[in-house]
């Protein structure tokens, strides 16, 4: 008896390869999915606005991105004693006004550049939920626990979504024809008003993208959301808090999308740069022990001998880290 209903792997309408350069943004899933590209070897610009939940402040972010637009420091607002952005995660807000804009403005130019040079462009959205300032009426990215009174809450609707992101992928594909895209929905449940209103929030995202994919041939659905509440189906792969993945389901839907994307060669070749990632995270109980010289050295020249047949592969902080080791030995 069959006791799961399990989504195959299909293979999607391009490969990736790692002399492919990534853009990802989005919810929280989209830093993990990014993190894990990464540690993979692929040259991959993540969340440089912070985690972004809702669809709009994803289209403004590129949009902005796309303008070159950095920004000011009358676009700072301060509350409780941190200087903040509404565009912006949390992680970027600072005790001092000059360090918040520069830690922004230092991500975004960063950002401006790997925007015009990704190949693919990587967007998870986790809710249809928007919250909007009562005086200026701008969608902001994250309330930073600013009074409710200052916010205006309504869910975009299935028609805005696909005007938006439509504009915005005609603008993406003009800058760059052969940009492809994969649009997916984040599986973390955004459950403080409950469920059903959750449910209707993700309909949205996953009823405004079926039409985007047939609109656009560079658009490609990848069906994270399914992967999580239909295949696995079972709170043993929930993080504690019965929302967000477990480590486990992570890596079942990292597998299941490399599957999807990457060709063999390419699968192996990220398996060996997370290999040198593992032994990155060794902490020896004696740092200046031969043993442990011999260990960078040994790393080190499996990044030279992965470097010579993918010249294309990220790995100089890897490169880095060892060389560091043995200098100091």
């Amino acid at each position: 008896m069959d006791f799961r209903t399990n989504l195959p792997v299909s293979q999607a309408p391009f490969t990736l390869t790692h002399a492919h350069r990534l853009f990802v943004m989005g919810s929280c899933f989209a830093e993990q999915t990014g993190q894990r590209l990464r540690e993979s070897g692929f040259r991959t610009v993540v969340n440089p606005f912070g985690v972004l939940y809702n669809p709009v402040s994803i289209e403004q972010a590129i949009n902005r991105l796309l303008v070159h637009k950095a920004y000011e420091a009358d676009e700072l607002v301060f509350h409780e004693g941190l200087y903040q952005s509404f565009d912006h995660h949390g992680s970027f807000s600072n005790v001092q006004a000059e360090k918040a804009l520069a830690d922004i403005n230092h991500a975004f130019r960063n950002a401006v550049e790997g925007l015009e040079t990704a190949d693919c462009l990587i967007l998870t959205l986790g809710t249809a939920w928007l919250y909007k300032r009562v005086d200026t009426n701008a969608v902001v990215a994250n309330c930073h626990k600013w009074p409710a009174s200052f916010f205006i809450r309504e869910r975009l609707d299935v028609d805005a979504f696909v005007d938006i992101y439509s504009q915005l992928i005609g603008r993406l594909l003009t800058r760059r024809p052969g940009l492809k895209i994969i649009l997916t929905v984040s599986p973390i449940r955004h459950i403080k008003d409950g469920l059903h209103a959750n449910n209707l929030s993700k309909a949205v995202l996953l009823l405004g993208i079926e039409t985007l994919c047939q609109r656009f041939e560079s658009v490609t659905y990848y069906p994270a959301y399914e992967l999580l509440l239909d295949d696995l189906r079972d709170y043993r792969f929930f993080a504690d808090d019965l929302l967000h993945p477990s480590a486990l389901a992570q890596t079942y839907i990292w597998e299941h999308f490399s599957k999807t994307f990457f060709g063999k060669g390419t699968r192996e070749m990220a398996r060996q740069v997370q290999a040198i990632h593992k032994a990155m995270e060794h902490r020896p109980f004696h740092p200046k022990d031969e043993a442990y010289r011999r260990f960078a050295q040994k790393n080190l020249a499996a990044i030279e001998g992965l470097s010579l047949s993918e010249p294309a592969l990220a790995l100089e902080d890897e490169r880095a880290f060892f060389e560091r080791i043995i200098r100091n030995y």
